[in-house]
Formats: C-alpha cells, structure tokens, sequence
C-alpha cells in the first residue's frame, strides 16, 4: 500500500497494491496490522454504503464531541469528487480543502481523521460509496457546513442548477456560523492548542 501525505495534516491518500491478470483483479482494501505498522491505529466500528446519481451532492457533514469519525473511504463502482475541508479552530490550514477523484478505477482511498468535515460530488453515471468509522452514527451530533460558502470556494465539478441536494445539505449554516460554535479545536505534535 501506498500513503501520500496531503496539505492537510492527518488526512492521507492511500493506494492499495492491485495484483492484476486476465482474469481480473484482487487487492486488500483494509489491512489492519498493515495499517498500524504505519502507525495508522484505528477501530474502525461501523461501514456505511450509499447509491447515488450523477450530480448528488453529499455534504460537508460531521459528528461533534464524543462521537466524532475518523473515516476511511473508497468508492466501490463509477467516480466521485471527495473532498475534505479542514474544521479545527486555530488550526494553520482552518477552511482550507482537498479535492480528491476516488474511483472503481484509481481504487484509491482516503483516510479522514477526525475534526475535518466530509463531502462528495458524483461525477459518473452513478455511484457507490463505502467508508469505515471508527464510531457509531448518533444523529443527535450531527453538523454540516454549506457545501457552497464561498469562504470555503469549493469547485464540486458539477453546474450548481444540475446539483442534487438533501434539504440538511441546501439548509446547512455556513463557515462562518460553523466557527462562532466550533466542533473541533487543532492540538499540535506537542499537545498545545
């Protein structure tokens, strides 16, 4: 497996090694001892899977407190924008994104640690979507931030009139309203925030 760091702190691109032949293909899409050996320590609790059509919008969502994720996802047929939007107050890269094509193709994953919000666009016919938590669906801690505030300028790759939205989604407050009442605060290597 592969791991590319990105610019946010934590949040990792991981590339499975394929073994592929005339028959097809095989690749471990989650090892656990592989993953601690790079220090990557997580008990992933619950696996979710959504079916979406060309234009969803999913997102910016979050869960607060003690019940925060940590996600690891992968799509597991057609492609999607991922995108990741760094949530931690007083953090040096706070509202700052990442975009990241995940498909059936590029099998590649990305590993969300907690304090940063989640969201994707479909950009294939359709797709499906899985990631693991390391924490349990309490939908009394759910947040969201609006998938277009401007502060956070994200370029979804999908014509806002084509869009597909949950009415959480078109409802979500924005950044601004988000870091009046923050869920997450940035603590450096050295414990300091």
């Amino acid at each position: 497996m592969n791991l590319i760091e990105t610019s946010l702190d934590g949040v990792l691109i991981i590339e499975p090694k394929v073994f592929a032949d005339s028959r097809g293909y095989f690749f471990e899409s989650y090892n656990q001892a592989l993953f601690e050996k790079h220090g990557l320590c997580y008990s992933f609790v619950q696996d979710n899977q959504s079916k979406s059509a060309f234009g969803t919008i999913r997102g910016l969502h979050f869960q607060r407190g003690e019940f925060a994720q940590t996600k690891l996802v992968r799509v597991l047929q057609g492609k999607v924008l991922d995108v990741v939007v760094d949530l931690r107050m007083g953090s040096p890269t706070l509202g700052q994104h990442l975009a990241v094509e995940l498909s059936d193709e590029n099998n590649r994953q990305l590993l969300i640690p907690r304090g940063f919000g989640h969201g994707f666009s479909v950009l294939s016919e359709s797709a499906i979507f899985s990631y693991k938590c390391d924490n349990f669906y309490v939908p009394a801690s759910e947040g969201t931030v609006r998938f277009d505030d401007p502060d956070l300028a994200i370029d979804w790759r999908i014509d806002q009139d084509k869009a597909l939205l949950s009415d959480k989604d078109k409802n979500a407050p924005d950044f601004q309203t988000y870091c009046r009442t923050p869920a997450f605060h940035y603590t450096d290597k050295r414990g300091n925030t």
